[in-house]
């Protein structure tokens, strides 16, 4: 089996410090200048504002991590990551699913740029499509 790629393993040992959730351990695998941008374009500072939005949008939440894919880009990796979120929404209702993509930037050890995109919204704008 081949060896996983170091930036891989920087982003997949994120993940799973964030799904604990611990946003302090999730922190060491960013820069300190890393930039965030969530669903809906909103810019995030830092793990613990991740994990502060999720708490208003979810009673809990984690990821089924499916794929890892990288590309060299030189000066950095791109990494990305899919799979579907499950977990139950603030007003209690559980839900499982809900397919995500996160791209990662990988520079000298850590995490410099994350995008997420989900289908959160939708399902919360339109329940019954979750359900199909």
């Amino acid at each position: 089996m081949p060896e996983i790629n170091k930036d891989v393993e920087i982003v997949s040992n994120f993940l799973e410090a964030s799904m604990a959730p611990d946003p302090v351990r999730a922190a060491t695998f960013m820069s300190d200048n890393v930039k965030i941008t969530f669903t809906g374009g909103r810019s995030m500072p830092d793990p613990q504002a991740i994990t502060a939005f999720n708490g208003s949008r979810y009673g809990w939440v984690k990821k089924a991590l499916g794929n890892f894919d990288w590309m060299d880009r030189g000066d950095h990796t791109v990494v990305y990551s899919n799979g579907t979120l499950y977990g139950e929404w603030s007003d209690g209702r559980s839900f499982s699913g809900n397919r995500y993509l996160d791209r990662f930037e990988v520079r000298e050890g850590k995490i410099t740029h994350m995008d997420v995109w989900n289908d959160s919204a939708e399902w919360l704008l339109t329940p019954e499509i979750a359900k199909a």
